[in-house]
């Protein structure tokens, strides 16, 4: 055989080789892929909130009577001492037929004990004049030596006593006209009826300059001591409250900065934690998990005139900055695994992915700060399925 030949044959063989081997070779994994960066990076904790005023004023009925008609309306603004409404004297009660029956006999009972008081009024009137008479005679008589000092003074006395039972009947007749008065005011009660325009009422007052909130109270009506009828508090100390669970609540401290977001404008609010209650609280949540939170208060830094259509109980979503730096390395939380109690990640050096372990440090939302084991720049695998080993070769997938 010619040596062109076998030199052909050989070089066919070779290529049938090769072609064989590459299609014996697995093919490429497909991963998803992304890349250390060096930049901004802030640990936070994300919650919703509420906002809520800090010194808020419910202004209540001081004693029971009848509410008046409330004309305050909330969002109306009113100033220290301004009139919010008023109270009069509860409407007289009906009378059935048997009390009435009574009322009337009462009547004519104290209009019979009144005409007694005069009677006996005239009496001793009567009484007084003759004893004063008798007094008059006898000191006439006893100038003139008639009679004895001894009758003088008991012609006195009598004369005293007279005057004294006159004074006790007419005060007698008093008291027995205020009873008819009664009585007649008894029986002519209607039923429910109001108290006379000029009857006095009781004016109720602000006790601050602010902004009407709610109105438990607005139609007149009968009202116990107590109950809330207006409540009234000064928008400029809006803050907000934020209930974080107590494994959060730990972290943050007064002073900590927090960001307002999805209160309605794309701007965030700029605020600062005023305190940590030191008291939490339980609550389950919608998935029916038990929680224990903590109310947290935030006092908003941002001018008022950006943020002044908030009001009491509006919804927010409150971003606490625990911290942060300008310049950290950082990957996706999704490119971690754990091997043996140790972080790793797969990088990719010429198509193939490198097992790497890796020292993080922060954790925040989805990114996670990388202390040591990466470089900036450095592509990586995220979501690295169990087709991905070291060594394996890697196609990325950048879409």
């Amino acid at each position: 055989m010619p040596l062109r030949r076998k030199l052909l044959y050989l070089v066919m063989s070779l290529a049938l080789l090769v072609g064989l081997g590459a299609l014996l070779l697995p093919s490429p994994v497909t991963v998803s892929v992304s890349t250390v960066e060096q930049g901004p990076f802030a640990l936070v904790v994300e919650e919703e909130g509420r906002m809520q005023l800090r010194d808020p004023h419910t202004v209540s009925a001081p004693i029971s009577g009848f509410l008046r008609r409330v004309t305050m309306e909330p969002g109306d603004t009113v100033s220290a001492g301004d009139a919010l409404f008023e109270l009069e004297a509860m409407p007289s009660p009906s009378l059935d037929p048997r009390a009435r029956e009574q009322a009337r006999e009462a009547v004519s009972a104290a209009r019979a004990r009144l005409e007694l008081a005069e009677a006996e009024l005239e009496i001793r009137r009567t009484q007084l004049r003759v004893a004063e008479s008798e007094l008059q005679r006898l000191e006439t008589l006893h100038g003139q030596q008639f009679v004895s000092t001894e009758q003088l003074e008991r012609s006195r006395g009598q004369r005293d006593a007279s005057r004294a039972a006159e004074r006790s009947a007419r005060h007698a007749v008093e008291i027995a006209t205020f009873e008819l008065e009664a009585a007649r005011t008894t029986l002519a009660i209607q039923d429910g009826e109001r108290a006379p325009a000029s009857q006095p009422t009781l004016t109720v007052r602000a006790p601050i300059d602010g902004t009407i909130l709610a109105r438990p109270r607005c139609c007149e009506g009968p009202i116990n001591a107590g109950e809330a009828v207006l409540e009234i508090g000064d928008l400029e100390q809006l803050e907000a409250r934020v209930d974080l669970l107590s494994m959060d609540a730990v972290q943050v401290e007064p002073g900590t900065r927090v960001e307002l977001t999805r209160w309605g404008r794309d701007d965030a609010l700029q605020g600062v934690v005023r305190r940590v209650e030191p008291r939490g609280f339980e609550r389950t949540s919608a998935l029916g998990v038990e929680e224990f939170r903590v109310p947290v208060l935030i006092r908003i830094e941002t001018a008022r005139e950006t943020w002044q259509r908030l009001g009491d109980g509006y919804r927010v979503e409150a971003r606490f900055v625990l911290w942060e730096d300008t310049e950290v390395l950082q990957i996706p939380s999704s490119a971690l695994f754990r091997s043996d109690e140790q972080w790793q990640v797969f990088s990719i050096d010429q198509q193939r992915a490198v097992r790497r372990d890796v020292r993080i440090g922060h954790r925040s939302g989805a990114s996670v700060q990388i202390i040591d084991g990466l470089s900036a720049g450095e592509t990586i695998i995220v979501h690295p399925s169990d087709q991905v080993g070291d060594g394996v070769r890697v196609r990325p997938d950048r879409n």
